[in-house]
């Protein structure tokens, strides 16, 4: 088994079912295919098992995923840390959606009707932490 860890510096973007699975495993940590594919198709219409297999063996081969192959059930666990690569997808859609402008994108989540009162709190301490941080 390797030894080491791929972040964002690795330039691995991972699609949309690849972020699916990279989700679980960091939620839920190593795991089989099948746990995989069952919590992946909880309340959703089903994929078939062979499809997140072949998804999960082709992100082990692209560097994702690790396989434990010492048991007679493989283990898969994610190689991608959860920060770096949510980082990294962060900034890009920054970037894309943006112009690079956090501010913009800032006024765009604030001015957005799913916004609640609660997320607004939590954001004025955040920001409030962060302003003392900066001093």
């Amino acid at each position: 088994m390797k030894k080491f860890k791929k972040d964002r510096e690795d330039g691995i973007e991972p699609t949309k079912s690849e972020l699916a699975v990279l989700e679980y495993l960091w939620q839920h940590g190593p795991s089989t295919v099948r746990v995989v594919h069952d919590g992946l198709n909880e309340g959703k219409e089903a994929t078939q098992y062979t499809t997140t297999l072949k998804l999960m063996q082709m992100m082990t081969d692209k560097g994702m995923l690790e396989r434990d192959e010492t048991n007679m059930k493989h283990v898969y666990r994610a190689v991608l840390e959860e920060g770096g690569t949510k980082g990294h997808l962060l900034s890009k859609f920054i970037d894309t959606m943006y112009q690079g402008s956090v501010e913009s994108m800032m006024i765009a989540l604030l001015g957005n009707e799913r916004t609640s009162r609660d997320d607004l709190q939590k954001m004025k301490v955040l920001l409030a932490d962060m302003e003392k941080k900066a001093k």
